[in-house]
């Protein structure tokens, strides 16, 4: 053993001596050998020596550092031949080509990103050691996505003219499901309970859609605050998480986890005082208060508090104000004072108002949009407005507003809004099928920002089983500057009835509409139209139901009809499509007027209402009411503008327009004596003159990469719905059941319109209901 560690000192010794045995002596020259990549220059350019220097043991020592530290070389030694310095280098190896393979998880460009931070990247200079660190920081990654059995390879391939390539081939594993949660000191609230408020969770029947029983680091803290949040909004104000353990089994699949937590005492409030700069009367503020005292203490309520206050003085331009809310706690009472000191600060001017980003639309079409004026003092909801109202729009990707500091002030901002123009002109001609429509072909020029006017002009030709459409469409939405819109439409329109599940007949329709929209305030608008429309109507007798016969015989085949339609709506939705809050209501109504050959009324009302249940989840909750008859000369609402449910857009899990009263065909029937019967039975649905559907639907995130995600929602709903006749005679067969179904669905938006499915399975149906589980339309619009 001793002669082992001699020989290992003497062999150290002679490494040493190979880079700085020698003596002092004059440098006359240097030389480097060794360089193959690296240029002379380069090298010399990090040299701490020059010629004609006397080279000591401390400066050749220090030399030899200052070339280790570029990075570039394995290993560096000085030898000396008659006064020249020869310095030997090793070169280190440059990167050709990094290569990863197996990743499913993190795409390849965010984990080259990863290595090129640690000091891996084409091109760089290649570091050895470096490979430990990036395994690291791999593993880092793939650990806190809860995939701890992850098994990474690297391989150094060598190349010619000292490069190599790198490969990594990355065995990600399964990701670690969580078998237990508990929350020990838990004494207030039912574990169960508490556990149902964290987004992570044990294998339920759903989890393996949702992922909640797949462990992350991330998904854990946020968890954590969750239940942090539900204890403080419920009063216990001294609650603590003194710790938190994560343990994996052997196998790296499952994770247990348990939280231990100590409560405190529940607290109420004592009392709430206003203190600071009181601008506004204190019976204004208390009126904004969503706490009182007696009240259980709630931080999100104190916090609800805060920013009403905030709000209400950004209206009158207190636009920096700060509100904060100081508890004072009582332990031994279990009370909190709570006292909110307000600093309005200073009341705040809007100078200018910059539009940036704008490259096609013009200035005008958006500052008519705005309703925060240059001039006045800042107000924070008008702000809000302004940018609301330009995301409706639908000409932008993205809008953004910044309010920066005019210099040399200290009560004046800019108000700069910068926008994203996006596709505000779509051309299509393509293919489609839709389970209601059959085939279809469809060509629309639609400009929606015509010239940067901000006017829609739209020209479509669409053909499928059911209709054949040719219309030109034409809206300025600033008809006048104070906002009211003026539209008009041509139109020639064919229907065949027998393709959409009906009683046969089928219509020729050409006419041409204009209308009026006038805003009553910021959510609430009223519109009237004038149309004019002839239509020719055919009805086989020998197929259709003696309904339509009676009907044809009383009115005939040819009408020209004038009709006047108002209606009046009120919108709050934050978005035109997708919105995930808000309301759309709208009332309606359509009469044919006199001076036509008909007369007859429609009257609607359609609304839908959303709620943003999470940052994951948004509830709608909506239906439509209709009702129709004739007035005047004409005993009944015309057949052909019956009311319909059923399908992809009403009652999903019925085939289209087959929920309602049926209609009944007689046909004479000549028996073996040669005497004739007339025999009647059920037909096709006729559809009825009013319409009940409601509809209860909660969408989820789609289980796609985020730039997908921005077109497309998934959705669980339940649908249900009647329609009704008031049709008293033996020719129409009354419908009294509701119809309700419920099911998944699915919308993407796409370039050629929206493409919706839906999987769907009756609630209450009849043994003689069309049901179809399956729905899908594409190519149809949305």
């Amino acid at each position: 053993m001793r002669l082992r560690c001699l020989g290992l000192i003497l062999l150290l010794l002679v490494a040493c001596e190979k880079g700085y045995a020698y003596e002092p002596f004059v440098i006359k020259d240097i030389k480097i050998e060794g360089l193959q990549r690296i240029s002379l220059g380069t090298a010399f350019n990090y040299l701490p020596i020059k010629l004609g220097e006397t080279l000591s043991r401390r400066q050749a020592i220090s030399s030899i550092r200052a070339l280790f530290k570029t990075g570039f070389f394995e290993d560096v030694w000085f030898t000396q031949e008659d006064g020249i310095l020869v310095i030997h280098v090793i070169e280190r190896p440059s990167i050709s080509s990094i290569k990863i393979f197996g990743n499913r998880e993190i795409n390849t460009e965010d984990l080259t990103k990863a290595l090129k931070q640690v000091g891996l990247a084409e091109g760089r200079v290649f570091n050895r050691s470096l490979l430990d660190q990036v395994e690291q920081e791999l593993h880092r990654q793939y650990f806190n996505l809860g995939k701890y059995g992850i098994k990474i390879k690297s391989t150094i391939t060598p190349l010619e003219r000292n490069r190599i390539d790198l490969e990594f081939d990355i065995d990600e594993g399964d990701v670690a499901r969580i078998r237990q949660i508990k929350i020990v000191g838990a004494k207030a609230f039912d574990e169960v309970e508490l556990l149902d408020k964290l987004e992570l969770s044990m294998p339920t029947m759903f989890s393996g859609l949702s992922g909640s029983d797949k462990y992350s680091k991330q998904q854990l803290v946020g968890d954590l605050e969750r239940l942090r949040s539900h204890y403080l909004d419920r009063g216990y104000i001294n609650f603590d998480i003194h710790s938190t353990q994560v343990s994996i089994s052997p196998d790296k699949k499952d994770v247990f986890i348990t939280i231990n937590i100590t409560e405190g005492d529940q607290f109420t409030i004592k009392e709430i005082n206003f203190s600071g700069d009181i601008i506004l009367p204190r019976e204004e503020f208390e009126a904004l208060m969503v706490l009182k005292p007696g009240d259980t203490f709630s931080r999100q309520r104190v916090l609800e508090t805060r920013n009403k206050i905030v709000d209400r003085l950004g209206i009158d331009g207190y636009a920096f104000a700060n509100v904060n809310p100081i508890p004072k706690i009582n332990n031994q009472a279990k009370e909190v004072s709570l006292s909110l000191f307000i600093d309005p600060g200073s009341r705040v001017y809007v100078r200018r108002i910059n539009i940036l980003g704008n490259t096609k639309t013009r200035d005008e079409v958006i500052r008519r949009e705005l309703r925060q004026m240059e001039g006045g003092w800042i107000s924070t909801p008008l702000v809000n407005r302004s940018k609301i109202r330009l995301q409706r729009l639908g000409f932008f990707e993205n809008v953004k507003v910044d309010t920066p500091s005019v210099p040399g002030t200290t009560d004046q901002v800019d108000i700069n809004f910068e926008v994203v123009e996006g596709s505000t002109g779509t051309f299509t001609a393509g293919l489609g099928y839709g389970q209601e429509g059959g085939f279809l072909f469809n060509t629309s020029v639609t400009l929606n920002n015509y010239l940067g006017t901000g006017k829609r002009v739209s020209l479509e030709v669409n053909n499928n089983q059911i209709n054949q459409i040719y219309s030109f469409s034409y809206n300025n939405p600033y008809f006048t500057d104070s906002g009211i819109s003026r539209g008009f439409s041509l139109f020639s329109r064919r229907t065949d009835s027998a393709a959409a599940n009906l009683a046969e007949f089928s219509t020729d329709n050409i006419g041409a509409k204009m209308n009026f929209r006038i805003p009553l305030t910021e959510y609430t608008s009223a519109s009237f139209g004038l149309g004019a429309e002839s239509t020719q109507l055919q009805v086989n007798e020998s197929e259709a139901p003696e309904y339509y016969s009676e009907w044809v015989d009383d009115n005939g085949e040819d009408f020209t009809t004038f009709s006047s339609t108002l209606s009046y709506a009120y919108d709050s939705r934050n978005r035109a499509i997708f919105p995930d809050y808000g309301v759309l209501s709208r009332l309606s109504a359509e009469i044919a007027i006199p001076g036509g050959d008909l007369e007859y009324y429609k009257a609607s009302y359609r609304m839908s209402w959303y709620r943003q249940l999470s940052s994951r989840l948004t509830l709608m909750m909506g239906g439509e009411l209709a009702y129709g008859d004739g007035y005047g000369d004409t005993d009944e609402l015309p057949f052909f503008e019956n009311y319909y449910a059923g399908g992809s857009r009403s009652i999903r899990g019925f085939r289209g327009n087959t929920i309602g009263p049926l209609g009944i065909v007689c046909d004479n029937v000549i028996d073996a004596s040669g005497a004739a019967t007339e025999i009647c039975e059920p037909d096709e649905p006729v559809g009825g003159n009013a319409k009940v559907v409601g509809k209860i639907e909660l969408f989820f995130p789609s289980p796609f990469e985020e730039e997908v995600s921005r077109n497309f929602r998934m959705s669980t709903f339940l649908d249900f719905g009647r329609v009704f006749t008031n049709l008293e005679n033996n020719s129409v067969i009354e419908d009294d059941r509701l119809r309700a179904s419920y099911g998944i669905g699915a919308v993407w938006i796409t370039p050629v319109g929206a493409l919706t499915f839906s999987l769907a399975w009756p609630l209450e149906s009849d043994s003689g209901d069309d049901t179809e589980r399956f729905g899908f339309n594409i190519g149809a619009p949305f």
